[in-house]
This record gives structure tokens, sequence and C-alpha cells, in this order.
């Protein structure tokens, strides 16, 4: 199956960078790119592409409300292609939490546009994301928090592992936490870049306290810890206290940081004392470690697959046999949750 992208970008020579990139992947054609919101609206109606790359900062438009309008008239795969600015990131981050399904850094330092490989990566992950025609998605923002009348079932500790779509699936899920909530780590796989304007994103639209992860921090009631994405894998250490820790290493399940390592960390630590969730995402990342939290005890669950952007993890997940509780993305916080006696 061919890739179709539409490029939407507003410097001319990043446009033709990435028309050169993509055309030289036998699988993937271009049959568009627009220097501006207007343009792409209108190439997009025409051609329907499978993908779309999004440059969030173009001047004299509101890339962010592009973007919703994509999601409402035309759900398409997005991905956000970002500069470096600390604008450009927190904007990305946004975009993830409203929709888009994935972000790429352009270089820095003179190097060569897709050159790791990664953006042809994503561009395929993309592609195998699929909207009902018609429907809205949802938009990420955070639903209430629980109410006081609402008590925690007391595990010592969450852990969470997500991919593609990931960032809309966390400000669901974490988005219902309560300001009192057990600490909670997370792996979403994200450029280093990006990941402390996510955290900021969250902890904006969130009642508990919502950080990067920082070596050896002590894990705290009332915080979610978010792995920073830099090569390094997220674990947790001590016996009670309990404590994050960073630590380089190889990649584990394609991934650095990777969801089996957390969770299979989880499953050592804590037992039954834990609660380990998976979301969206591409691949089979966390499946593995899922199942070691499942047989240690621990409360295990799996985003259902209609509410996922892609069912790659939480399916590899389930066909493992790893996962207690299958759950629409909306519905995971509740099971975590009773009313107070």
């Amino acid at each position: 199956m061919t890739i179709r992208v539409v490029i939407v970008e507003d410097s001319a020579t990043m446009r033709a960078l990435l028309m050169t990139r993509l055309s030289q992947e036998p699988d993937i054609e271009v049959v568009a790119a627009a220097a501006n919101a207007q343009e792409g609206r209108e190439l997009i109606r025409r051609f329907d592409p499978d993908v779309v790359t999004l440059d969030i900062e173009m001047p004299g438009m509101n890339g962010l409300d592009f973007l919703d309008k994509i999601m409402a008239l035309r759900p398409t795969p997005v991905i956000i292609i970002s500069g470096a600015t600390q604008q450009g990131a927190a904007t990305t981050a946004q975009a993830l939490a409203r929709g888009a399904v994935a972000c790429y850094a352009k270089p820095q330092g003179g190097q060569p546009l897709g050159a790791d490989g990664r953006l042809i990566e994503l561009i395929r992950e993309a592609a195998q994301v699929r909207f009902a025609r018609g429907s809205v998605p949802a938009t990420g923002r955070a639903v209430p928090a629980a109410n006081p009348a609402v008590a925690l079932l007391r595990p010592r500790l969450v852990a969470i592992g997500a991919s593609t779509g990931g960032v809309e699936a966390l400000h669901a899920v974490l988005g219902a936490y309560p300001d009192d909530c057990p600490p909670t780590l997370v792996v979403q796989h994200v450029n280093a870049r990006f990941a402390p304007s996510i955290a900021h994103s969250l902890d904006a639209a969130c009642s508990a306290r919502v950080v990067l992860a920082e070596p050896d921090t002590l894990l705290r009631p009332g915080h979610i810890y978010i792995a920073p994405g830099d090569d390094r894998h997220l674990t947790v250490a001590g016996t009670g206290p309990f404590y994050a820790r960073l630590r380089a290493g190889s990649a584990v399940s394609g991934h650095l940081p990777s969801v089996d390592v957390l969770f299979q960390s989880v499953a050592e630590k804590l037992g039954s004392d834990a609660v380990g969730i998976l979301l969206t995402g591409m691949g089979s990342d966390g499946a593995q470690g899922l199942l070691a939290m499942y047989r240690a005890g621990a409360l295990t669950i799996a985003q259902d697959e209609a509410s996922c952007t892609v069912f790659g993890m939480p399916r590899a997940a389930i066909a493992l046999g790893a996962a207690a509780v299958i759950a629409p993305v909306t519905g995971i916080s509740s099971r975590l949750f009773r009313k107070a006696a």
C-alpha cells in the first residue's frame, strides 16, 4: 500500500526537504504540499491523504485551530513538524492533546532531515490510524476531577505506558485523578524536546501535580512523574519509601525509555500493591511488563480498541492474557475509584 501524504509547511525550503526525503521511500507518495492553512485545507479535501504533516508554527494562522478543523471536518492522522523554540514545543504538546498522533522535531545543527529514520517510521505508524468519518475525536481536554465523595482504592503506586495517541489518552485518564492520588509513573514515547511541554500541559489540566521524573526522586502521593524521554529508562527503586530511578541502557522492545522496563520494575518492587495501565500505541512495548505485573498480583488495565488511536500495545498485552480489565479511555480512572463508605 502506498501512503499518500499532504505536507502543510510555510517554509519553501522545509517543504522541499520534506518532499525530497519522503519521496525516497517506495511506499510513500507526497500527493500535494501547501504553504498555509487555507491551501492545506483545500488540498486535504481534494486528495484525502492517509497522513498530513503540519508545521504548527506557521505565521498568519493558528495551527491548533487548523488542527481542530481537520479533526472535526475530515479526521486524518496528523504529524506535527515542530521547530526548536519553546513556544513550538508548548504548541506541539497542545496539538498532541487535541488529536495529533505524533510529533517530529526539525533537526538542529545542520543535521539532515529524517536521517535517523524516525520521521519515516512515524509516517508509517500514522498511516495505520483510522478515524471514523463524520465523527469528532475526543479533544483530550480533561474531564472533571473526582469529587470529594469518591475515595481512591489505595494502591501504593500506578504505572502507565503509552505511545501513538498517548498524550490525548493521558489527558483523559489523568484528568480524572484526584489531587491525593497514589504516586504515578508514566512512560510516553516522545522526543525529549517535547517532554517538558507535555508534562506542563498535563499539569495544567490535572488536579494532581505533574512533573518530569528526576533521578532518585522520592515518590509522593498527589504526584505524577513523566519519563523525560532522554534515552534513560524510568524505573522504581527502594523498598518503601520508593524512588524514581533514571538509568542509561539499551532500547527494550524497541524503545528507550521502555514501558516494559518500567512495568517490570514495578512488578518486582511492589507486586500486588500496584496498578498497571497500558494505553494506545504502536507495537508491543509494555505487553510483557504488564504480564509481569499481572502475575505479581497487580491490577492490570488495557485501553479498549474502540477508544485507541492505535490498538497495537493494548492488543499485544490482551493477547498474552496480561490485562485483567479492558476499558475505554474515559472509564479507566473510574476503575481505580469507589464510593467512600
